[in-house]
C-alpha cells in the first residue's frame, strides 16, 4: 500500500456502496485526524479506537434512510502529484455545502476553518 489515505477513503466508499454499518481501518495519527473531522462535520456517525497489536479504528457510517451521507469522497493530493493551495485560493466544495480537508501548519482542518484563520496548505481530500 503506497497511499494509506487513498486506502482509507476507498474503504469508506466501498463500505457505503455495500451498505455496511461499520468499517475497520488500520490506525495512524493522520487517518484518525481525517476521520475525526468527518465525524465532527456530520459525515460519519462515530469512531472507536480498538486496542491491540495493530491499532485499528472502527468507524460507524452514517446514512439518511438508505442513502449514505457521503455522496462523493475524493483524494485531491496524491503522492505523485501534491496539490497545495494558498490562503486566497481555498476551494469551495459544492458551493460551500461540502468540505475540503487540508493539512496546514496548524494541523488538519477544513477549508472553512482555514479560511477563518487565513491559512493555506496541502489539500488532502474533498467530501460532499
Amino acid at each position: 500500500m503506497t497511499d494509506p489515505i487513498a486506502d482509507l477513503l476507498t474503504r469508506i466508499r466501498n463500505a457505503q456502496s455495500a451498505r455496511k454499518t461499520e468499517v475497520e481501518i488500520m490506525s495512524s495519527k493522520l487517518k484518525a485526524g481525517i476521520i475525526n473531522i468527518l465525524v465532527t462535520e456530520g459525515y460519519l456517525e462515530k469512531v472507536v479506537e480498538q486496542t491491540g497489536t495493530p491499532k485499528k479504528l472502527l468507524v460507524t457510517l452514517k446514512y439518511n434512510g438508505k442513502q449514505p451521507v457521503i455522496r462523493v469522497i475524493k483524494r485531491e493530493s496524491k503522492p505523485g502529484h501534491r496539490v497545495y493551495t494558498g490562503k486566497d485560493d481555498l476551494p469551495k466544495v459544492l458551493n460551500d455545502y461540502g468540505i475540503a480537508i487540508l493539512s496546514t501548519s496548524k494541523g488538519l482542518m477544513t477549508n472553512k476553518k482555514a479560511r477563518q484563520l487565513g491559512l493555506g496548505g496541502e489539500m488532502i481530500c474533498s467530501v460532499y
